[in-house]
């Protein structure tokens, strides 16, 4: 029996039949020692084969190949991954610039894995009913770098609905996955682009100005005929894992387009004499943060940096 998965717990599944029919469904152990690397070896939005016993109990006996998807590093002390959904057609990431300010190194990690998995992804900038006039510039220098790259930027307020209607359009088809930090307001979005769904929300930590989480595990939601989202938990922080440092410039659109003007073609963009995107950096054409981020991003592949899990 073949159906997509809608929603992950971390102990068990549930599966979308073809016709329409929701099973709770545990993972056939084999899952677990083919040498996936991941905390989840099944992600939300997986094409699934199901064994349905005649108890009622059901089992996931093979995944279909994935299109795309979008992974993570699991935490800062493992080596493994965590797939947050597959099969997307996009991916909403959801940011904010204040309560809390979500760093551009989060911002550039996800897209960087985003464009090596093939996830065309739309930025979503929440809270501009927040704004201060120093707020405001900052988010027009934010919106004018990551459209200058060919990114789709959005500016909204879940709180007013200001700008909501356009990502309604942005997510009128297919399947879309929600992502961004704790606290950005994801859950309040969707609450505000999908009347009646009422996801939990929180207010964000007084103390440290960060996100609560609300939401606990990765659920897709239909929103009409042919419109899916997927809500996923919040992250705090975003590593990459399996990036050979040799592409990782692949996996930032401007960089990887002077990268063709280097002098050598193994250039590492670190350190090489007639390096085009060092002078690009030197002369602004590339953002000083986008290049942090690809250092950083770099310094992820560096042996002993994660902790081998215990």
């Amino acid at each position: 029996m073949n159906g997509r998965v809608i929603k992950n717990t971390g102990s068990w599944y549930v599966v979308r039949t073809d016709d329409c029919k929701d099973y709770n469904c545990k993972v056939k152990g084999n899952f677990r020692i083919k040498g996936i690397r991941t905390t989840n070896p099944v992600a939300v939005g997986d094409i699934v084969d199901i064994t349905v016993n005649a108890d009622g109990t059901a089992f996931i006996v093979k995944i279909a190949p994935r299109t795309n998807y979008i992974i993570r590093r699991a935490s800062n002390l493992s080596k493994e991954s965590h797939i947050i959904a597959a099969n997307l057609d996009r991916a909403l990431l959801v940011v904010s610039l204040t309560e809390p300010a979500t760093s551009t190194t989060f911002i550039d990690r996800f897209l960087a894995t985003a464009e090596a998995y093939q996830v065309p992804v739309t930025i979503v900038i929440n809270k501009t009913d927040l704004y201060t006039d120093e707020l405001a510039e900052y988010y027009e220098a934010i919106k004018y770098l990551y459209e200058s790259i060919g990114y789709e930027v959005l500016g909204v307020s879940a709180t007013t609905g200001d700008g909501v209607d356009r990502v309604r359009d942005v997510i009128s088809k297919g399947i879309t996955l929600f992502s961004g930090n704790s606290g950005v307001g994801k859950s309040s979005l969707i609450n505000a682009l999908i009347p009646g769904l009422e996801l939990r929300t929180a207010n964000v930590s007084t103390s440290h100005h960060t996100g609560m989480h609300t939401t606990t595990f990765s659920e897709m939601f239909a929103i009409g005929s042919d419109a899916y989202i997927i809500d996923t938990p919040g992250v705090k922080g975003f590593g990459t894992i399996d990036f050979d440092v040799n592409e990782v410039s692949h996996f930032f659109p401007e960089i990887f387009r002077i990268s063709a003007n280097c002098r050598y073609g193994n250039c590492t963009h670190t350190h090489e004499p007639g390096c085009a995107v060092l002078k690009a950096v030197d002369e602004s054409l590339i953002s000083q943060s986008r290049y942090a981020s690809y250092l950083s991003i770099l310094e992820d592949g560096t042996e002993g940096k994660y902790r081998k899990p215990f």
